[in-house]
């Protein structure tokens, strides 16, 4: 019987090198593809080449494995399908997740049917989540579940992931602690062992987002205006229905005082406290809203700020995403859910309506942003996502 083919998106990093060895112990057929995915010369990257040293990691790993190698330029769909949509998200005074999309829109799509068309049975790759296969009314259902390893659990950015792609992927290393990857790879001599996690953008490497977004959006001053904490907005919200809950604080220039002035109101994000510049307080200012059309940047000051607080947010319908199609009709649903990368879960309810569905948490979250992904879970299976409106 022949072996099943796995095909390794080796990164150059050591977790997926740790996949690409745990793979060939366990009797598949390994071939490692680096995905380059970026080579526009009108955006600078940054001054080194990470792109360059991680593919001659991964080049070197593939040796030591014994294993095939070659790169796939995916340049053309990347700009297309991630960098496009990010500075039209920006330039709307949304914050997009590329790392969400990045795994959605290349490494499960463009990437897997690469690996398809190249006779591979799935596709695996370094991300700390497990997969669980179960039975339901005689139908194989996928689980997507979170990595053993708490510290780094993966599972929020794979939230867009669906049945047939969750079918065709392999987690090797889901069930390790970092500390175990790094021991492994240090024991089969890969290069990669002691090498840092990389930081900056999905796929691109060392580069800040700002840097890169003031490359393709233009820059423009305008005012930062202070909100006090105690403005009567906030003591006068209604909060009586899911709607009352999800709704989002209007400014107007009037309900604070000029503190400073920015470059570009879509450079900022709700929530951001760098980058701000502005000095005098007692607390940091952090950023509450930004305006886009009138480009201004309302922000308060001190992480408790109640402008910063919402218990609710909104998701069009076009935006909800099951992974488990099957419980999508159990609505209302209680889940633990959470709205950005490493944030603890916390309790929500969703509560389905005609035109979409709200997620009304127990308690009020800081920085609830549109343009990022929301994702549900029971228990420590991520089941749905979607991104906030």
């Amino acid at each position: 019987m022949s072996k099943k083919r796995v095909i390794v998106g080796l990164s150059g990093g050591v977790d997926s090198s740790v996949a690409a060895y745990l793979l060939q112990q366990q009797g598949y057929e390994v071939i490692g593809l680096f995905m380059k995915n970026w080579h526009d010369d009108s955006v600078t990257i940054s001054d080194d080449c990470p792109w360059l040293e991680d593919s001659n990691d991964a080049v070197l790993v593939a040796e030591k494995l014994g294993i095939p190698f070659q790169t796939v330029d995916l340049s053309e769909q990347y700009k297309e399908r991630i960098v496009d949509y990010m500075f039209a998200e920006y330039q709307r005074g949304r914050t997009p997740n590329p790392d969400v999309l990045c795994n959605r829109e290349i490494k499960f799509d463009v990437f897997l049917e690469i690996a398809l068309s190249l006779g591979a049975d799935y596709v695996a790759t370094g991300h700390y989540c497990q997969k669980e296969t179960t039975q339901l009314n005689k139908k194989t259902v996928y689980r997507l579940l979170a990595g053993a390893d708490a510290n780094k659990d993966q599972s929020y950015f794979l939230c867009q992931l669906n049945q047939a792609q969750l079918a065709r992927t392999l987690f090797p290393i889901g069930g390790l602690q970092k500390s175990e990857v790094r021991k492994i790879a240090a024991a089969q001599g890969l290069v990669t062992a002691e090498k840092r996690d990389s930081q900056g953008l999905c796929f691109i490497g060392k580069v800040s987002l700002p840097d890169f977004l003031q490359q393709k959006l233009a820059t423009k001053k305008g005012d930062i205006v202070q909100v006090a904490n105690s403005h009567p907005m906030y003591a006068a919200k209604a909060e009586n229905t899911p709607t009352d809950l999800a709704k989002e604080f209007t400014y107007i220039p009037e309900d604070g005082t000029v503190v400073g002035t920015h470059n570009g109101a879509h450079f900022f994000t709700i929530g951001q406290r760098k980058g701000l510049a502005v000095g005098g307080t007692k607390e940091p200012l952090f950023v509450l809203a930004t305006d886009v059309e009138k480009n201004i940047i309302y922000v308060g000051e001190g992480k408790d700020h109640p402008g910063l607080y919402r218990r609710a947010l909104w998701i069009e319908q076009a935006d909800v995403h099951w992974i488990r199609p099957d419980l999508a009709l159990d609505l209302p649903m209680d889940v633990m859910a959470r709205i950005r990368y490493r944030q603890p879960l916390a309790k929500a309810r969703l509560h389905q309506e005609e035109n979409g569905m709200y997620l009304v948490f127990e308690e009020a979250q800081s920085a609830i942003a549109s343009g990022q992904f929301a994702a549900w879970y029971i228990a420590n299976e991520c089941i749905g996502s979607g991104v906030i409106g």
